[in-house]
């Protein structure tokens, strides 16, 4: 993507279901849990360069002995840092110990049977330790303490957080993870007291009361009351103090979650090939996480995936599929292939079938697998006409013309090069374009100046800035004839609400297309309606507010929205053929069959989903730059 978004975070929970000391004997090590945790978050790092975290819990430790362990760090490196931290306590042990689990075990830190790791995107907020997950509820008895680390936005925080006054608590903060933690914790606890009254009353002594507690906590019945009235995109994982843990998932399946388990271990995590590439799994036997359920791992190792809600729409995000999950999924990779190849045909119309003089490419690092569809659709095209050619010529058939015929081919280059690694999205908005604009290089000598079409794939133009300060100068250097942007993602028209930075409406050049042509064509005035409508919703309860900005892009086609989008992305000093070609909703959807659309659509797959469109479309009148959620 040539324009960075920050978006889901990345979760990994893993429970090991022998003693630390079988591992020692049949890997060679009793870190091998740990291992296994460096290695999956490692192959997630797309997923949160901002913190990291992991916490583990040690099962059936003594009264006294410390059992939970977590370290978080917010620095650049943050997953480099929290390892090293980890593993440097164990530097100074004689080699000998180190080979022995069950005293690592009592005598270390990090050395438990459930581990949890978290690697944090913050869409929004300061980058504090504190905003790291695993976020911990700490209490003097272990089956009260709760570690949580997510993936996951709520929609409707405000209302959350008022009932969390109504039960009497005093929250720190009106945030989501917040939320998230005090109302499990609080569900939680009321199971144990419930369990505690029950039991008190048949066991004569308090501490068998308490392990009977353990053995009967029902975390299925604390998450569906925990849930209740939650909104959002969300998946949430935890660990409780004596080791019952817990992973779930929101009713729609907007964030993705995939398991494992076998009769050493039981892992989640946010991607599938993580899992694969850590303990060299078959594809067809990692399940996915079924939408509204919770994957719940007793401390005895036993493990169940039960519903916790009721199941919506299935609505995952598309945008998983498009850029943010890693492409070596197969069926991810199927899929960006898919939308590249739906390119081929409005692109040739755009050059005119011209394969001679028409170069093409991609942006990188992205783009790739979207660009290899493309290709490989060019190809099926190219012999297609040259078949038709040849058929033509009949009794005219002869070595000249059928030499010329078979030339024809697609032009396949690498013309634009990103050749170094540095994340410029760590830096401030006001200094970020001159950074973005040394990170890219373009490769000399091979378009035509003046006469050859140069055509560059994209996987999605969210605000179109680096291609207006950066990508497109550069470009304009080779002096081609024309310059084809094409995006395999549809227009981002609408801001998400579920877990990405797409949530002010001034950041998207489709946005900033429909307000200019509105402006142009003196129907300003529907700008001040759909305003007017989205103040009359303010006080309506989520569940009866429509989304009214969709007004406004029912005032143009989609072709002259591109075009306006190609207008404002045009730089304003060089003199260029530019056009840029989206790829349509319904290709989307035929790409990604099943997926949500409502950064294209406003189709939200949530009544919050609505609120938080309307607001944001406040926000941007009002001129204000707070969150609209």
């Amino acid at each position: 993507m040539s324009d960075f978004i920050k978006h889901e975070c990345g979760i990994v929970l893993l429970r090991l279901r022998k003693p630390l000391s079988f591992y020692q004997k049949k890997y060679g090590s009793a870190f091998y849990g740990l291992n296994k945790l460096q290695q999956i978050m490692q192959k997630l790092v797309n997923r949160g360069q901002d913190g990291a975290g992991v916490a583990t819990v040690k099962l059936d430790t003594e009264p006294g002995k410390r059992y939970i362990s977590r370290h978080r760090n917010n620095e650049a490196q943050s997953l480099k840092k929290v390892f090293d931290y980890v593993f440097d306590r164990f530097e100074d042990v004689d080699p000998e110990l180190l080979k022995d689990a069950d005293w690592l075990k009592a005598n270390h830190a990090f050395m438990g049977e459930v581990l949890m790791g978290h690697l944090r995107y913050g869409t929004h907020g300061s980058n504090t330790i504190e905003n790291c997950h695993p976020v911990f509820r700490r209490n003097n008895w272990k089956s009260k303490s709760l570690l949580i680390a997510g993936n996951f936005n709520l929609t409707n925080v405000d209302e959350m957080f008022d009932r969390l006054v109504e039960l009497g608590q005093h929250p720190k903060e009106k945030s989501d993870t917040v939320t998230v933690l005090e109302r499990i914790g609080h569900y939680l606890e009321q199971e144990w007291h419930r369990l505690y009254n029950y039991y008190l009353s048949e066991l004569d002594d308090k501490a068998e009361t308490v392990q009977t507690i353990i053995q009967k906590i029902d975390m299925a019945r604390v998450l569906q009351k925990s849930v209740r009235g939650f909104d959002g995109g969300y998946v949430m994982s935890g660990i409780v103090g004596h080791g019952d843990a817990f992973i779930m998932r929101d009713p729609n399946g907007i964030r993705p979650c995939y398991y494992y388990a076998d009769d050493e271990i039981i892992v989640a995590a946010s991607e599938r090939p993580a899992l694969q590439i850590a303990f060299d799994l078959h594809v067809d036997s990692i399940k996915e996480l079924p939408r509204a359920s919770a994957l719940i791992i007793k401390k005895d190792g036993t493990f169940d995936v039960t519903a916790i809600q009721e199941t919506k729409t299935s609505t995952p995000c598309s945008f998983e599929r498009i850029y943010f999950s890693r492409s070596n999924d197969r069926d991810i990779y199927k899929q960006r292939k898919k939308l590249g190849a739906q390119l081929v045909k409005p692109v040739l119309e755009a050059v005119d079938y011209d394969f001679k003089n028409t170069v093409f490419s991609y942006i990188p690092n992205s783009a790739d697998v979207a660009f290899l569809g493309l290709v490989k659709e060019l190809g099926n095209e190219a012999k297609r006409i040259k078949q038709e050619k040849i058929l033509a010529l009949g009794e005219n058939l002869n070595e000249e013309a059928l030499n010329k015929i078979m030339r024809i081919h697609p032009r396949v280059e690498k013309m634009v090069d990103k050749h170094i690694k540095q994340r410029t999205f760590i830096t401030q908005d006001a200094n970020r374009d001159k950074l973005v604009s040394h990170v890219y290089d373009i490769t000399y000598g091979v378009v035509k100046n003046y006469h050859d079409n140069l055509v560059l794939v994209d996987d999605s133009i969210v605000r179109g800035t680096t291609l207006k300060t950066s990508i497109i100068k550069l470009i304009n250097r080779l002096k081609p004839k024309k310059i084809i942007i094409l995006s395999s993602a549809p227009q981002i028209r609408y801001p998400d609400c579920y877990g990405i930075d797409m949530s002010k409406m001034k950041d998207f050049v489709a946005f900033n297309a429909i307000i200019a042509l509105l402006k142009e064509n003196d129907k300003a005035h529907i700008i001040q309606e759909v305003y007017q409508r989205c103040l009359e919703q303010v006080t309506l309860p989520k569940e009866e507010i429509k989304n009214e900005v969709k007004t406004l892009y029912d005032q143009f086609t989609y072709e002259e929205v591109s075009k306006k989008i190609c207008e404002i992305i045009t730089p304003d000093d060089i003199d260029i053929d530019l056009e840029i070609i989206y790829q349509t909703v319904e290709g989307l959807n035929n790409a990604c069959v099943g997926y949500g659309d409502w950064y294209f659509t406003g189709n939200y797959p949530t009544a919050g989903g609505n609120k938080v469109v309307n607001k944001a479309f406040i926000n941007y009148i009002e001129n204000k730059a707070g969150r609209a959620y």
